[in-house]
């Protein structure tokens, strides 16, 4: 899913990221480099001689009398992402140009490929289903020593994560609590991906490793048939119902733009990538130690969003266990794309200045 996320399928169905390219004038100030982790060993037991994390970044680093960087900023995708899909101008022209929130000019903001992701290793580079299995906390892992020792990042000045990268910012917030001086995390939860979530994840795995043409992971052509169902349940995972009933009201229209969705999708897409990327989850469980995230969090999600739907209530339940969190619901608007409203800044950034304003005197403390 090199040219895909998740959140990028289900908005191609709806119709949306069509208009949205790399924002031309935030793309030009991109660096782009690789950080290579030798003899990298994952929690599955397995390792890599060679890891390369790709990652995308603007603006520079700025050193404080000690020489520590105070105004990093990470930014972590979703499953299936890359870190240039910040690029697209409904999040980097809101939030990276001239007077944004995130200014580049005033923030060294670094946007990872992570492991599986992107230009980063993966699958789909040669060793196919024998790459080792990674999951979440290796993920977070390689994003550490990235920061630490590829880029000299000892401290965030703010961690935001979207969908998966979501999931991994509230795992940052326990992991490294010394680490950051604000999170916001965007479209998760925070409890085991189970129920209705974990089931249509196991529906992809299921139908891409029955397609007879899977061979057990070692294909040389696609499985077809599997990965055109995945790529089916991907569409509609991450859509809004209010919003596809109004740009397809007929049943021509419907069916037409889901087609043309649907190719655009299966365009570039790898089933051991997908495979790999939908089974890392299955480590996420962070809600026992919530109470030990220390920096101010807030939280976003949509009430429009199929993956993390509000009815489950599982938000506001689990936010009191933060110290210093705070949960924002979104309602259903013109401003909300069901999952993938993470992705469309406008929607968020004055909880996003809010979180920037409360953090700013622990942050000069550091």
């Amino acid at each position: 899913m090199n040219r895909w996320s998740m959140t990028a399928a289900a908005l191609a169905l709806s119709g949306t990221l069509a208009a949205a390219p790399p924002a031309a004038s935030i793309a030009a100030q991109a660096h782009e480099g690789d950080f290579v982790l030798h003899d990298f060993h994952f929690a599955s037991g397995e390792s890599l001689a060679e890891l390369r994390l790709h990652y995308t970044t603007l603006g520079k680093p700025q050193r404080d009398a000690q020489g520590h960087v105070t105004n990093a900023v990470m930014i972590l995708h979703g499953t299936g992402g890359d870190g240039h899909q910040f690029l697209r101008a409904q999040f980097g022209d809101v939030l990276f140009a001239a007077g944004g929130l995130l200014d580049a000019a005033r923030y060294y903001i670094i946007l990872p490929d992570n492991i599986g992701h992107g230009h980063s290793s993966k699958p789909s580079d040669g060793a196919r289903a024998h790459f080792p299995h990674y999951a979440y906390a290796d993920m977070v892992e390689a994003q550490y020593r990235l920061l630490t020792q590829g880029l000299g990042v000892e401290r965030l000045r703010l961690l935001m994560g979207t969908s998966m990268g979501c999931m991994h910012a509230f795992m940052w917030g326990e992991l490294h609590a010394d680490r950051v001086d604000a999170l916001m995390p965007l479209a998760c939860l925070t409890v085991q991906i189970a129920g209705r979530n974990r089931m249509w994840r196991h529906l992809i795995i299921d139908a891409i490793t029955r397609d007879p043409a899977w061979q057990g992971g070692d294909y040389t052509s696609e499985p077809s048939v599997g990965l055109r169902s995945a790529a089916g349940i991907l569409l509609i995972a991450g859509t809004a119902p209010a919003q596809l009933q109004r740009q397809y009201p007929t049943r021509d229209a419907a069916d037409q733009h889901a087609d043309e969705a649907l190719a655009a999708t299966l365009d570039g897409l790898d089933a051991n990538d997908l495979l790999y990327q939908v089974a890392a989850s299955r480590d996420y469980d962070p809600e026992a130690r919530l109470g030990e995230i220390r920096a101010p969090l807030m939280w976003v999600n949509s009430a429009d969003d199929f993956i993390n739907p509000p009815e489950l209530g599982i938000a506001e339940r689990t936010v009191t266990k933060i110290p210093h969190g705070k949960f924002v619901l979104l309602p259903v608007s013109e401003r909300t794309h069901g999952h993938g409203t993470h992705t469309w800044a406008v929607a968020w950034q004055d909880t996003l200045r809010e979180l920037l304003a409360e953090s700013a005197s622990a942050a000069s403390t550091h």
